[in-house]
């Protein structure tokens, strides 16, 4: 049996995200507290529990980003959204991170 780890994405489209100083620092998924951004780019999990996450602290919740977006602050956004345009990135919902390839390999007899 052979097996790969799971893929990573080429994030091409930037979209605002708006949450506290303690607010995780991933480009494909976000944890903290207040967590805002469009509806249409992410997935909001306001129960971490519910969906076997850990909930860290009271209030907290996940953003996870959809297809190719990645999550940019505000503030420099432009500066942010140039210098991660195009950039390999892991964590998220896409295809490529939610599939696992797996072969099962026989050797050839004769």
């Amino acid at each position: 049996m052979l097996t790969t780890d799971h893929g990573a994405v080429k994030g091409t489209r930037a979209t605002v995200v708006h949450g506290d100083r303690q607010t995780s620092t991933s480009l494909r998924y976000k944890l903290g507290k207040n967590l805002r951004c469009d509806a249409k780019d992410a997935i909001k999990i306001a129960d971490p529990e519910e969906y076997g996450l850990p909930a860290e602290g009271l209030g907290a919740n996940y953003i996870i980003a959809k297809e190719d977006f990645y999550f940019v602050y505000p503030t420099n956004f432009n500066a942010f959204q140039q210098k991660y345009r195009d950039s390999f990135q892991h964590g998220g919902i896409s295809l490529e991170e939610m599939i696992l390839p797996v072969a099962t390999l026989e050797p050839r007899r004769g």
